[in-house]
């Protein structure tokens, strides 16, 4: 059987379970969760096993410590797989719930009720967490899924999804709900995420490298964000204390994920006292490495020369891009410019700068006096998340379990007629 064939029956099984799915209850769908839960645990040395093996090849390959990092499967890791599942078991089931409702004058009544999206593709790198992480979330609301993981954690995704099979099969998992593509083969990608009529929606998780290859190739909706170019703009108003907590925060707590600020904006009549103290804290005492523009290097000469390319970078380390600005619209213009509608904070005790900011910025997330490091499902009280969005239509920010639903019209009358 080819490639092409392979990915077409994957799609065709994916499709029959998905129409299965779509039949359980909440409490069905928490019970077959739970035993998924149970079944890792029990699994555990079959899953270090054959992550060890995957940590092996990784470091022949010469892998960076980082990434075998997130590679590597310990206990406290499996612990936290089982945990999530459970975690997914005691949200609340979006499926089914009645998103509004009116009654026409004729009499029909109307109402929008969420339901699966379908079919989910979620292709992704070299975390085999997320492998239980996406599937308790598709199953959770009644979307088949299929896997596409890295193949640098093969073994790992294989048994991880072996255990959700066999757990979920002990109670009722329909056949094919969760299914993984075991081909390292790259064409696999694009002949999954070209499955028209049988894949509803592709959800990358990786690099830029990978979500543009995914959209390049993709003829199905794909949900994605290629990168988190996140800004503090301080203003004029702000609380400057405040402020430098705030932007340590921002860029330190964890400079490696896409939340983290990678440009600070300064308003020109605060630039004079605010920028020597982001220096003291920041670049001396943290080892931020900044890089200004004339502006900012007028009031600390020390600074790099910011370049052209460092406002649309995402550092994803501890380099921080500095630009004093004159006005709130001037930040707004730079962000609506360089950004990349993720997640962006002003720092303000001025109302009208506030809701201009939050009113003007065509982020996925904007946040007055607070970190952009909040930009996270489990912060936002989603619990789970299956990803971020950058797009605008279907989902923005966040994507918990309600974001992994579309909705249908559900009208009923008494023998009404269109005149």
């Amino acid at each position: 059987m080819s490639l092409h064939e392979d990915m077409v029956l994957m799609g065709d099984r994916a499709v029959t379970a998905s129409r299965e799915l779509a039949r359980l209850t909440a409490r069905k769908k928490n019970t077959i969760l739970q035993v998924m839960a149970d079944e890792l645990e029990a699994r555990r040395e079959i899953l270090k096993e054959a992550n060890a093996r995957d940590v092996a090849a990784a470091r022949t390959a010469g892998m960076t410590a980082a990434m075998i990092d997130r590679l590597t499967l310990t206990d406290s890791r499996i612990n936290a797989m089982a945990k999530g599942l459970r975690d997914v078991a005691g949200l609340k089931d979006p499926v089914g719930g009645t998103i509004s409702r009116w009654i026409r004058p004729n009499g029909l009544e109307i109402l929008k009720v969420r339901v699966p999206i379908g079919v989910i593709a979620i292709i992704f790198e070299a975390r085999p967490n997320v492998t239980a992480d996406a599937a308790g979330l598709c199953f959770k609301t009644a979307n088949a899924v299929i896997l596409r993981g890295g193949k640098e954690a093969m073994l790992s995704n294989q048994a991880i999804v072996e255990a959700l099979q066999t757990g979920g099969r002990k109670k009722g998992l329909p056949e094919y709900a969760i299914q993984l593509v075991t081909t390292t083969d790259r064409d696999a990608v694009k002949e999954l995420v070209q499955l028209e009529g049988k894949v509803d929606l592709a959800i990358p998780r990786g690099g830029e490298s990978l979500i543009r290859a995914v959209v390049e190739q993709a003829r199905v909706p794909v949900i994605k964000h290629y990168k988190g170019v996140c800004h503090v703009y301080v203003d004029a108003a702000a609380d400057l204390e405040m402020a430098l907590k705030i932007c340590e925060n921002a860029k330190c707590q964890r400079p490696g994920v896409c939340n983290s600020m990678e440009t600070l904006l300064v308003h020109q009549d605060v630039a004079a006292t605010f920028l020597p103290m982001v220096v003291k804290r920041l670049s001396q005492e943290l080892k931020v490495e900044l890089r200004g523009d004339e502006g900012a290097r007028k009031v600390v000469p020390s600074m790099s020369v910011a370049t052209e390319e460092d406002w649309y970078a995402e550092y994803l380390d501890l380099i921080l891009a500095v630009r004093v600005v004159p006005s709130v619209q001037a930040a707004i213009e730079h962000i609506n410019r360089y950004g990349s509608n993720h997640s962006d904070a002003i720092i303000s005790n001025a109302v009208v700068a506030q809701k201009q900011f939050t009113q003007e910025v065509g982020s996925a997330a904007v946040y007055v006096n607070a970190s952009t490091r909040f930009t996270d499902g489990g912060e936002f009280g989603m619990g789970a998340e299956i990803g971020i969005s950058t797009d605008k239509l279907h989902a923005r920010g966040p994507m918990g379990l309600e974001e992994l639903t579309t909705y249908k019209y559900v009208v009923s009358g008494n023998g009404q007629v269109r005149e």
